[in-house]
């Protein structure tokens, strides 16, 4: 199983061509190697990059769901695809990010690659200083998620 680990920094350059990081490359090497998708994130202002593989489990999932004798699923499904652009690391590792998908995510040079397991979120720099959630938050949100209780704040 693949998993795409690390918090990386990166530059894109005027032709919005970035330098996947190393560590990401050798993961993605090791496996079937072949295309990444990239698409805009559903719910966050940054890019999704998926290995070959990982995007196909996601579509399928996403199909498996879908109603095909329904109009507004086959809607949702068609924009859901049509939002992907089809990357090739070139022989230098670096991959083309498309102009319209660089200011849907707010990225203008500086990007933070981060590993999601299976995938690779891609996002501006700038949006990336502030920590996603708050110490304090995380620690009560993740201790809850895993069935715990919350550690008490009384003194």
């Amino acid at each position: 199983m693949m998993r795409l680990l690390g918090n990386i920094e990166a530059k894109t350059d005027a032709k919005g061509r970035v330098f996947l990081p190393a560590t990401f490359r050798k993961v993605l090497q090791g496996g079937e190697g072949g295309p990444l998708m990239l698409r805009k994130d559903v719910y966050q202002p940054c890019l999704n990059l998926y290995p070959e593989k990982a995007w196909n489990e996601q579509m399928d999932s996403v199909r498996a769901r879908i109603n095909r004798w329904n109009p507004q699923h086959q809607d949702i499904y068609r924009q859901f695809l049509s939002d992907v652009e089809i990357v090739y690391p070139d022989a230098n590792g670096r991959i083309l990010i498309p102009r319209r998908l660089l200011e849907a995510a707010g990225i203008k040079q500086g990007i933070r690659f981060i590993g999601m397991g299976d995938y690779i979120e891609v996002w501006s720099a700038e949006n990336t200083e502030k920590p996603f959630v708050e110490a304090k938050e995380f620690t009560e949100a993740l201790t809850r998620l895993m069935g715990g209780e919350p550690p008490s704040h009384e003194e």
